[in-house]
């Protein structure tokens, strides 16, 4: 189809983590659409939201069954919109077959098709199947996750009444579609993805469903003329960043170590009672301050104990104006920060990495923030987003 500009249903996402909300918005931002996470519940959203809404459902966190509910009252919701996507982790992490088999229901959408390579980050489907660097996804690290491990790699398995198709056979989803089918569509490369969103004419007949590498196809199919003056403010100079760790991902503590390598970088590990830290962290003279859980796996519940103990120090430190930005690693981390901050949305600005999104809150403390998805990046990518939020963007640069 043509992405049709008069039609005020805008683009919905729906997806099972903040950083997944993010990474799903961020490529339609890029491509000049004005986007907005969410991170109110869907009821009392507006249907006919102008540009993007990525609604942060939190359903990772959730059982299956309550999460299965959840995402079909918003697949029903946003049901009507120009362009409905629905995320998924590209290590298949979460509960994917039952919010996809939900999110179809909910939106009545003819058929759905299941993409969730992210082929920029290692992460690519092979005839059905997940990897990430070469690894089936089961057989990763993220088969260790302490909160959401990975059992199945095999979308097949997830999925058994689905049709397989590969990259060379992108000419039968048209015919699929009619049928109203369950698709899963195999890419290891982005020429694959953007294969799979051209072969499709109408776009708002199908249910997507996948990652940022999908996430990107089908933003520059919709790609609009930028507009500078759709553009949300820069955010201004930042002072003094704290860089919030609760991500236990191998990835991210060895960028948070070599961030640590810096004589301007100081922080503390925080514990059960958030007061040591918070008192800590005051007492520093760094221009760039971190605070992390401690390093070793946790159980589901120590692992929400030092969340929460984690969150009330950012928020001490928000509210008191000794940092004026945060740089978050993790979906659930940022969720359980950002809620006690009153912040009702991000604003989004880009996406300067893949799987990093920048933007200011909405809400009584309009910080700038940035916020990584755990498991992404190079070992200097904090030492970079440190270096970014930092400096002022150039005024044209997002034009």
């Amino acid at each position: 189809m043509t992405f049709r500009d008069h039609v005020r249903q805008g683009i919905a996402i729906l997806a099972d983590d903040l950083t997944s909300a993010g990474d799903g918005a961020a490529p339609f931002r890029q491509a000049g659409h004005e986007a907005r996470i969410l991170l109110t519940t869907t009821e009392g959203v507006p249907r006919h939201a102008v540009g993007v809404s990525a609604v942060d459902l939190g359903s990772r966190s959730l059982d299956e069954e309550a999460a299965a509910a959840l995402t079909w009252r918003a697949a029903r919701l946003f049901a009507d919109s120009e362009l409905l996507f629905k995320t998924v982790d590209s290590t298949l992490r979460g509960h994917v077959a039952a919010e996809v088999r939900a999110a179809w229901a909910g939106s009545r959408k003819r058929a759905v098709v299941i993409a969730p390579a992210f082929p920029a980050e290692g992460r690519v489907t092979v005839e059905g199947v997940q990897y990430v660097g070469g690894v089936p996804v089961h057989e990763s690290d993220y088969a260790r996750d302490p909160v959401h491990p990975v059992r199945c790699s095999d979308l097949a398995t997830l999925f058994p009444e689905a049709a397989l198709v590969q990259p060379d056979r992108a000419a039968e989803l048209p015919e699929l579609i009619d049928d109203g089918r369950l698709i899963v569509y195999s890419a290891s490369e982005d020429g694959d993805l953007d294969r799979l969103v051209a072969a499709v004419p109408r776009l708002d007949e199908v249910l997507w469903v996948g990652s940022p590498g999908l996430a990107a196809a089908l933003a520059r199919r919709c790609a609009r003329a930028t507009d500078s003056a759709a553009s949300p403010p820069a955010p201004p100079p930042v002072r003094r960043p704290l860089i919030v760790v609760g991500s236990t991902n191998p990835a991210t503590r060895r960028q948070l170590a070599a961030l640590h390598t810096r004589a301007d970088v100081q922080g503390v590990t925080v514990g059960v009672d958030p007061a040591p830290a918070v008192e800590a962290l005051r007492g520093l003279t760094a221009p760039v301050l971190t605070v992390r859980t401690p390093d070793e796996r946790h159980t589901p519940q120590s692992a929400q104990v030092f969340a929460s103990s984690q969150a009330a120090v950012v928020r001490v430190l928000a509210e008191d104006h000794t940092v004026d930005a945060l740089v978050i690693t993790g979906g659930e981390t940022a969720t359980t920060v950002l809620q006690p901050l009153g912040a009702t949305g991000i604003d989004l600005l880009d996406e300067p990495e893949p799987g990093v999104v920048r933007g200011s809150l909405t809400g009584p403390l309009p910080l700038p923030v940035l916020i990584k998805a755990g498991g992404f990046g190079d070992d200097a990518l904090l030492l970079r987003l440190c270096h970014l939020i930092r400096q002022r963007p150039d005024p044209g640069e997002h034009a």
